[in-house]
């Protein structure tokens, strides 16, 4: 597996990447915005800092989603609400707060690459749940003939969700089914994706939340 290793200190970058290669990970290393866009083609997964001395790295992720599905983890010394929620929004798959376990990095890296994997072998086919078409094979879905712009995570909640329409999904089964980890009593992840899918589709109502529980498609 190769991971992009985007950070501009050269220590925590050297640090990085000897941890990571020791687990059996090849690396690619880049340490400004520009070169970041230059390297992520052909890499399985990115850790991208934050600060960056050309610019912002929220705004590498949002320029290398709008083309790639690639799994981004945002690593950053920022640790508050605003941050996360930001990176999130921007198409990132996981946000972890420096410093961070190494141990737990590679679990977050095998997590969202194995997720990554997963949608991408899923069975071709279609899916229609009322106005709502999901084309499974192209991950693609359309609201009354409209295709509606989902990132890859709000598409993988969706599909998730109209599988079973009407079934009661709790939020740690969610966590693991589509970010390949529980969120340990976190849920701010999950819910700012839901806003976000409920918002797109353009009928909030489809979505229902069950209090203390979880979530369920209408049917």
């Amino acid at each position: 597996m190769r991971v992009l290793i985007v950070e501009d200190h050269a220590e925590i970058a050297d640090a990085l990447r000897s941890g990571l290669n020791d687990h059996g990970f090849e690396t690619a290393m880049a340490d400004t915005c520009q070169t970041a866009l230059e390297r992520y083609a052909d890499v399985d997964a990115v850790l991208l800092d934050v600060g960056l001395p050309d610019g912002n790295g929220m705004d590498v992720c949002r320029t290398i989603r709008a083309s790639s599905s690639v799994p981004i983890i945002m690593v950053s010394g920022r640790d508050d609400e605003f941050d996360r929620v930001l990176g999130l929004r921007m198409g990132a798959d996981d946000y972890v707060v420096k410093p961070c376990g190494l141990r737990e990095l590679v679990a977050r890296i095998e997590a969202v690459v194995r997720r990554a994997v997963g949608w991408a072998r899923s069975s071709g086919g279609s899916r229609v749940v009322g106005p709502l078409s999901i084309d499974l094979k192209q991950r693609r879905a359309f609201m009354d003939g409209v295709e509606l712009p989902f990132t890859r995570k709000e598409f993988d909640l969706l599909v998730l969700l109209t599988g079973e329409p009407g079934k009661v999904f709790d939020r740690e089964a969610i966590m693991r089914h589509v970010w390949g980890h529980p969120s340990v009593g976190d849920t701010r992840t999950l819910g700012v994706h839901m806003v976000s899918l409920r918002r797109k589709l353009g009928a909030p109502e489809l979505i229902q939340t069950v209090r203390g529980v979880g979530f369920r498609f209408a049917h």
